[in-house]
Parts: structure tokens; C-alpha cells; sequence
């Protein structure tokens, strides 16, 4: 395809590399996918299962290392109610955490304000965006009637934890959908939009409907004067009429490093998540003209700043998942009770029901096309494999759901909920022997 202008940060003949490996990899509309996602959920499982055997053979031991006090900042009254202790799991949620939710917001930022990008143009929007609210509705829809009739635990209430099935798992069920539909598939494209969007709006809904500490928003003052400070000096100097000087000042990434602990403090002290303390910087640093797709292996070659600062977190995000699994992910088999069965009701009914009535509704009444090579089946098979929930509501465990007997049953939900991956691909695999089985019943 020829390439009508530069893109920012970028060399004339690294973006052809980029452009010839794109069009090498291109296959039925979808361009291939990094392969260090699949390493993603490989650490992500690898650190559930070791914190899972750890908690079900000793079980005080595995909680004392994961509550370990690391350090115990006293900071002032004005800045938070009481002393902040650091522990391995809130250094990994809440801090380390919010790198990998500013590397998967890049590309849902990118899929919306770029050129050719998933997301291009007015219709290309409808349908993704159906999907996801109807995912929403029913998933919170079918917690609320199932909780209502069978949720027993005496320090629950109506609606209780409604918004911890909001959010999903990008990483694992990317490694599913992979797994059902092929690398290359243009579903995968629309399955990673819909994950990445539960995950982000997730975090955020659970974070104001159900904050940790009382939410001080003037703090995120803090936020956008970092994020303004850093785009007036530097990321504003990558406009195409600036002096070179000027546009290799902004192409340097120490200045958002410093901007990013500024405006993770203002989220993380207002008293949101501070898992989504980067995501107003990722909206400023510059960026390459065009999207070559989510989590594209073209994007490996560009070298403007946000790509730059995706391609240095890849291998330590592999890390940090792992982390993640290890201090958040210890499932204890005894933990079953009524809410373990309001999660998976959620996760397996409400949210599949809810995208693809969303998908149907977009299509009859608002014109809403299905991306080309996707049909009515392929949604149907995305809204399954969204009913796997790990990552976003094991952050919102502690604060949607009362501790103790409670936040174990959903936990355990959320790892039953992960056997929807292999239960569809075994589904698919008979389904396939059945379909050859009856061609070759009809040749001969």
C-alpha cells in the first residue's frame, strides 16, 4: 500500500519494512497478532497455578507472603486518610498493575483516533460498541436476578458486587480465541476490541461505584497538570511543521516516565484504581500516523514514542502478570457457596446473551455491519469466550465483594469461569469431526 505522508518518529525505511511485513502477514483481512501475548497468558496461568497449589497445601504461609510488609510510608493527612503499607500484592495491583493497563489501553486509544485503524469511521464503531454495552447490561442484568435468588451470605445485600462481572481477561481470552478461531481470523480483531473495552470500563466502574478509600477527585488535578505539562513542552513539538530539533525533543521518553509518576500518584490519591493511573498519559505521547492492528507484529518495527514504550514493557509485563497470578490468584477449593454460582451465571449467560442481543439490535435498528469475514456464528463465539473473567474482577474483588468467605467464593467462580476456553475448544474440535465426517460421508 502506498504510504501518502510519514509517520512521526519513524524512518522512511523502517515503515516500508513495516509496511512489507504487514502485507506478508496480512491473511483474510487480519494482520498477525504478536506472538508475546500468548507468553502473556502462559505467565498469567503459570502464577495462578503455583499461588493455587501454594494456598490448598499451607495456606497461612501463602498469605503472609503475599501480605508481607514491604514498608510502611507515613504520608501526611492531606494526602491520604492513613499510613500506606506495601505489600507484594498491592505493589503488584495497584502499582506495576498499571502498566499492563496502559499497554492494552494503547491499542483500544489507537483502534479510535488513528487512520486506518479497527476502529475508522463513524460505522466501524457501532457494532463493537453494541457488543460491548449489551455485555455489560446483561452481565450486571443476570448477577443482580441470580444473586437476588440464591446469594445467602449474611453480610450481603441487594445488587451486591454487581459490577465485579464488568470486567474480562484481554490476555486469556486472546489465547482461547486464538486457540478457536486461528491467528489470523478477523473475529480475534473484534474479540480483542470488546475484551480490552470490558477491561478498561470495568476497572473504572468498580473503581466509582465501590472506591477503596473516599474518592478526593481534586487530586487528579495532580493527573492533568502532569499530562499537560509534558504534552506543552514536549509531545506537541512532533507536529509536522516543527523545527527537526524540536521533533527529535519530543521523540525522547524520559519526559513522559516523569509525567506518568505524576499523573499515576493524582489517580491513585483521588482514590480511583490506581491500576488505571496511566491511561490519561497514554493519550499524549506521540504516535504513529496509522494502526496496523492490535497488538500488530508490524508495530514491533516503528519507533515512534508509544510504540517504543510498548515494545520496552513486553518482556516485564510477562514478569508482572506472573506476579499477578502469584498474589492474587490462589484458588481455594473449599471457598464454593452462592456466589461462586452468581459469578459463573454472570460470566457464562449474562454477558454472551447481553453482546449478542447488543450485535443483533446494532444490526436492525442503527445499520451496523459486521466487520467483512465475521458472521452472526463468530459473534456468538466471542460473546463465549468474554465469559472468561480473571485479571479486572480479581482487582475488584476487594473492594465490590465483603472479605473473607465471600471474595473466596467469586474468586473461585473466576477461575471456573476460565474452563469456558477449553470446553469451547473441544466443542469446536467435535464440531469440525462431525463436518468432515458428513463431507466424506457425501463424496463417497
Amino acid at each position: 500500500r502506498q504510504v501518502e505522508k510519514p509517520v512521526a518518529g519513524v524512518q522512511g525505511n523502517e515503515y516500508s519494512l513495516a509496511i512489507w511485513v504487514l502485507s506478508w502477514h496480512r491473511t483474510e483481512h487480519m494482520y498477525r497478532v504478536s506472538p508475546f501475548v500468548d507468553r502473556f497468558a502462559l505467565a498469567l496461568l503459570a502464577g495462578v497455578a503455583i499461588a493455587t497449589l501454594w494456598v490448598n497445601l499451607n495456606p497461612a504461609s501463602y498469605y503472609d507472603a503475599i501480605e508481607f510488609r514491604l514498608l510502611t510510608l507515613p504520608l501526611p493527612i492531606w494526602m491520604v486518610a492513613s499510613p500506606v503499607i506495601l505489600t507484594p500484592m498491592i505493589v503488584v495491583s495497584h502499582g506495576l498493575m498499571a502498566l499492563f493497563m496502559a499497554f492494552i489501553f494503547k491499542e483500544l486509544w489507537e483502534a479510535l483516533v488513528l487512520e486506518r485503524s479497527p476502529l475508522a469511521g463513524v460505522g466501524q464503531k457501532r457494532l463493537p460498541v453494541a457488543a460491548v454495552l449489551g455485555g455489560l447490561v446483561g452481565a450486571v442484568v443476570v448477577w443482580l436476578l441470580v444473586s437476588w435468588r440464591i446469594e445467602t451470605a449474611a453480610e450481603a445485600s441487594f445488587g451486591t458486587g454487581w459490577a465485579l462481572p464488568l470486567g474480562s481477561d484481554v490476555v486469556l481470552c486472546y489465547f482461547f480465541g486464538r486457540l478457536a478461531f486461528g491467528r489470523s481470523h478477523p473475529a480475534l480483531h473484534l474479540l480483542l476490541l470488546i475484551s480490552i473495552a470490558f477491561d478498561i470500563i470495568g476497572l473504572l466502574v468498580t473503581g466509582l461505584a465501590y472506591p477503596a478509600t473516599p474518592l478526593r477527585l481534586a487530586w487528579l488535578g495532580l493527573s492533568l497538570a502532569s499530562v499537560g505539562l509534558v504534552w506543552q513542552v514536549f509531545a506537541r513539538n512532533a507536529r509536522p511543521h516543527e523545527t527537526e530539533r524540536h521533533k527529535r525533543r519530543a521523540l525522547q521518553l524520559w519526559p513522559y516516565v516523569l509525567a506518568g509518576l505524576g499523573c499515576w500518584l493524582g489517580v491513585a490519591l483521588a482514590g480511583l484504581p490506581p491500576a488505571l493511573g496511566l491511561l490519561p498519559l497514554v493519550m499524549v505521547i506521540p504516535h504513529s500516523d496509522r494502526s496496523f492492528g492490535l497488538f500488530a507484529e508490524a508495530e514491533e518495527l516503528l519507533r515512534d514514542p508509544l510504540n517504543r514504550f510498548a515494545q520496552a514493557l513486553v518482556r516485564p509485563l510477562a514478569l508482572v502478570l506472573f506476579g499477578f497470578g502469584l498474589t492474587r490468584g490462589g484458588i481455594d477449593f473449599a471457598g464454593f457457596a452462592p456466589t461462586t454460582l452468581t459469578v459463573l451465571a454472570a460470566f457464562w449467560i449474562g454477558k454472551p446473551l447481553g453482546l449478542m442481543l447488543g450485535v443483533v439490535i446494532a444490526g436492525l435498528f442503527f445499520g451496523a455491519l459486521l466487520p467483512e469475514g465475521v458472521r452472526l456464528l463468530h459473534v456468538g463465539l466471542i460473546g463465549l469466550i468474554s465469559g472468561l473473567g480473571f485479571t479486572v474482577p480479581v482487582l475488584a474483588i476487594d473492594t465490590a465483594l465483603p472479605g473473607g468467605a465471600m471474595a473466596e467464593a467469586a474468586r473461585l467462580g473466576l477461575a471456573v469461569s476460565l474452563l469456558a476456553g477449553p470446553a469451547l475448544l473441544a466443542t469446536q474440535r467435535v464440531r469440525r469431526m462431525l463436518r468432515d465426517r458428513r463431507r466424506r460421508t457425501v463424496g463417497d
